[in-house]
Order: C-alpha cells, then structure tokens, then sequence
C-alpha cells in the first residue's frame, strides 16, 4: 500500500500540533517550578534554563516545529497551515486538566472566532512563489518594498521592546506576543532561504560559501532566541490557553504580510479572495477583543517582606498578604528606620 504525499504531510502536521500543542503545557509546568525556586521569567529571571521538564517542553517544542517544516515538502501550505490549529485546542485542554486553568464562555467563543478567522486568512491566503535560488531570495529580501517593511517592523520590535514592555509587558498580553509575531515573521523568511540552501548543496551545488547563508543563518538564530525569550515571559505571565490562539493569531497573520509583500503574492488574486482574507482578518480581531478581554491573569505573589509609609500609616505586603499597622510604636521604629 503506498501512502501519497499529502497523507504524509497531513500526518506529519497532526503530529507537529501534538508535540507543539504539549510543549506549551511542558514548558508552563517548567515554568512555575523555576518561578518556586527563583526570579519569575515573566520579570526577568532565567532560572527555567535549569529546570529539566522546561528542557522537555523544549525538545517537544523542536521535534513538532521539525515536523511541520517536513510537512510543507509533502504536502501544500493550504493544507499543513491550517492545521496548526490543533495545538491550541491540545493545549487548551491540556491546561484545564494539568493547570487547572480556564475560559469563560465569552473566551470559548472568542477562541472558536480566532480558529474561524485564522483558517479563513490562510485558505484565501495569496500563494507563495517559491523562489528557485539563495540568490533571488535575497534580491526579493533587499528591494525596497520588503526593506521598508523590515524597517518598520524593527522599530515596532524596539519601541515594545524599549517603551511598552516595562510599563504594560506584566498586564497586556499584546506586547510580549507582539514582540514574538513581528520578529517570526522574519524568522519564516530566513528558515525558507536556509531551507533552500540545504536543499541545493545536497543537490551537490554547495552554498556554504555565500556570505548570504550565513546572513539568513544568522538572522534566523536571533530571531528565535527572540521569541522564545519573549513567549517564556508571556507564558509565566498569562493564562495558557489564552497565549496559545493569539500567538497563534498574530504570528500567522504577520507571517502572511511579510511573504505578500516579499513575495508579491497578492498579484493577479481574485476580488472573492480578498474579501475572504477581510472578513477573516475582521473574525480574528473580534476574537482576539474577546479573549483578551475574559482572559484569567494569574495572581502574583510576592516572597518576602515589602513595607512602605503613606504619610498616615505604615502598610506592609508579607509573602502576598497586605497588613496595615497603626500602632504608634511601629510608627516610631520606622521613623527610626528612616533615619538612619
């Protein structure tokens, strides 16, 4: 019996989204160990990179993206994309069995909305041109177009980066997911041109000589070292089931805008397409609103001792719990404490 491409791709992409789906449940539980024992990820700790079941969520994470790249060999993107999102729904209900976490009924609807408008995008999505060259990857990456988007996106990256992640980064789960969306959108684009690399110097025409693989080697390195900084501190920071569907969201729909405007996808498309891709941008957006809206922050405790003087009293946060002292003789100590 011989198995056709695309039931290989189809299988090897139901398997991506297992992996993928799990690894954020891995990861999570990786998390809140290393949050017990250290600095929290979410304001800047890395103590996770010492907890082995991170490591695990890690792997799987690795395996499940190695398998979906093999995917698009077998089969068409129509069909591998789409199926992406299984990984939300396999970590969503991962996270309400393992993390006890879940969504309210507006949040469902909102995560059924995003899945709608997220496969509506990528069926009328303009089809990619792939490029038969490293050489013509790059003169589609340096024409003027493509290098206007990388430059507005880039300081996109840097003013989240700079100016909304200390201020917003710990109450708006835009801004971390944000800064891992714009930069996989450079991260597609380097990994086609690796891909394309591979495939010609195994073909025996050896590319390793190009400064231009390495150049897309490099960008592809720093881009997902990016993300995965930034999609550690959204999950340690929100709820599981809520990151999984508007990563998933933002990072299609920014991957779909960078290959249109490199790749010129949107010529000769039909005016039904179009309108297609517009609704399903307006489904996501409107699901997006609702999950961002009902969505269960975690609470944050804090270790240790924390007291401070108002002018009237003297309040103090001890291991999460507030007390107010209005005792004239803490009043005194801390004038003291002042003092010195």
């Amino acid at each position: 019996m011989t198995i056709s491409d695309n039931t290989r791709g189809l299988i090897l992409a139901i398997s991506s989204s297992l992996f993928i789906g799990t690894s954020f449940i891995l990861k999570k539980k990786g998390l809140k160990r290393a949050a017990a024992a250290g600095t929290r990820a979410g304001v800047g700790g890395y103590a996770y990179l010492l907890e082995p079941l991170w490591w695990t969520g890690m792997i799987t994470m690795i395996v499940g993206e190695v398998a979906n790249f093999v995917a698009y060999i077998y089969a068409p993107a129509v069909l591998v994309t789409p199926l992406g999102v299984l990984s939300i729904i396999i970590s969503a209900l991962l996270a309400h069995f393992m993390l006890k976490e879940r969504l309210q009924r507006l949040g469902v609807l909102g995560c059924i909305s995003c899945i709608v408008g997220s496969v509506v995008i990528v069926i009328h999505a303009p089809q990619e041109n792939m490029p038969a060259s490293l050489q013509e990857i790059w003169m589609l990456a340096t024409q003027p177009a493509f290098l206007i988007y990388v430059a507005a996106t880039l300081s996109m990256v840097l003013a989240l980066i700079l100016h909304f992640e200390p201020r917003y980064g710990q109450t708006n789960i835009l801004v971390y997911l944000g800064i891992c969306s714009l930069m996989g959108s450079f991260t597609i684009v380097s990994i086609k041109a690796i891909g394309i690399a591979i495939k010609l110097t195994l073909e025996g025409i050896s590319q390793v000589a190009y400064p231009q693989t390495w150049f897309f080697l490099s960008v592809a390195v720093i881009c997902v070292v990016t993300q995965l900084n930034y999609l550690n501190k959204a999950l340690d920071t929100f709820n599981t089931a809520i990151v999984s569907p508007i990563y998933y969201v933002m990072f299609t729909t920014m991957t779909i805008i960078a290959s249109a405007i490199m790749f010129k996808d949107w010529a000769g498309q039909s005016g039904s397409d179009i309108v297609s891709a517009i609704c399903g941008f307006i489904t996501v957006l409107s699901g997006t609103i609702m999950l961002h809206v009902t969505r269960e922050q975690e609470p944050v405790t804090v270790q240790g001792t924390v007291t401070w003087y108002n002018g009237e009293h003297i309040k103090t946060i001890e291991d999460g719990h507030y007390i107010l002292l209005h005792d004239s003789e803490y009043l005194d100590s801390y004038n003291v404490l002042a003092k010195n």
